[in-house]
């Protein structure tokens, strides 16, 4: 499974008023492993940014202007993110400009050249719903560390969301649930059957790993001066057996 973990910033808020994307970043997520394999662009505008926008990105019209504009890297861009599932922070944002770059050379929509596209922020909305879901609070609650991230910046922050989408979707991290509908039916529904161990396959110990096992007792015993508890809970046959 490939993934496309991604993020744009802009000269402003709508393409529709003429502003165009300024930096992409893109991070690759194969089999829930991020890769390394990474795409950072930046892009000459042909126009300055809104001061609202500059202050949030920084990204000031001088150093953009000897970037490659959008239809140089678009091949590049369709090619990296081709058949794989994109997830972005409120998706609909950079879909738009996307969509927008992509009408100007008559290349369609960025639906077309991926498997998907997932909205990282309204899955935040159903594992936490009335709270606060922005980068920086998802960050805070799931202990990941953005104290670098002083300006907004498209590759920055699609390597956090990386962190932050595989931190919301790990799923479970127990090998025991912990149930309390009597029903017989979990919170989702699924009807909850007995446990039957006698399906698990048993792997038995070696003579060599149980002699190991008894010389690492036996010295563990020895260091607390007869108290260790794992020779307390052995039976006799066992004592017998390792005399």
């Amino acid at each position: 499974m490939r993934q496309i973990i991604f993020d744009t910033e802009t000269t402003g808020l709508d393409p529709a008023q003429g502003h165009r994307i300024i930096e992409i970043g893109c991070v690759e997520v194969v089999n829930r492993v991020v890769t390394g394999n990474n795409l950072h662009l930046y892009l000459n505008p042909d126009r300055d940014s809104d001061p609202e926008a500059l202050a949030v990105h920084g990204l000031t019209t001088e150093f953009l202007a000897d970037k490659p504009r959008f239809p140089e890297i678009a091949q590049e861009f369709l090619d990296f993110i081709r058949g794989a599932e994109l997830i972005a922070h409120n998706a609909a944002f950079d879909v738009k400009f996307f969509n927008a770059e992509l009408a100007r050379i008559g290349a369609g929509t960025l639906s077309e050249h991926c498997a998907t596209i997932t909205d990282s922020l309204l899955h935040a909305r159903t594992l936490y719903p009335g709270k606060r879901n922005s980068l920086d609070a998802l960050c805070d609650r799931l202990g990941i560390s953005n104290a670098h991230r002083t300006l907004h910046g498209a590759l920055l922050d699609s390597q956090l969301l990386a962190e932050v989408w595989l931190a919301m979707t790990r799923g479970q991290d127990a090998l025991l649930i912990e149930v309390d509908d009597t029903s017989g039916t979990g919170a989702a529904g699924v009807s909850l059957q007995a446990f039957d161990g006698s399906v698990l396959p048993v792997l038995r110990a070696s003579g060599d790993e149980l002699t190991a096992h008894d010389e690492y007792l036996a010295a563990l015993d020895k260091a607390v001066g007869g108290a260790c508890v794992w020779r307390s809970l052995e039976t006799p046959a066992e004592a017998t057996a390792e005399a």
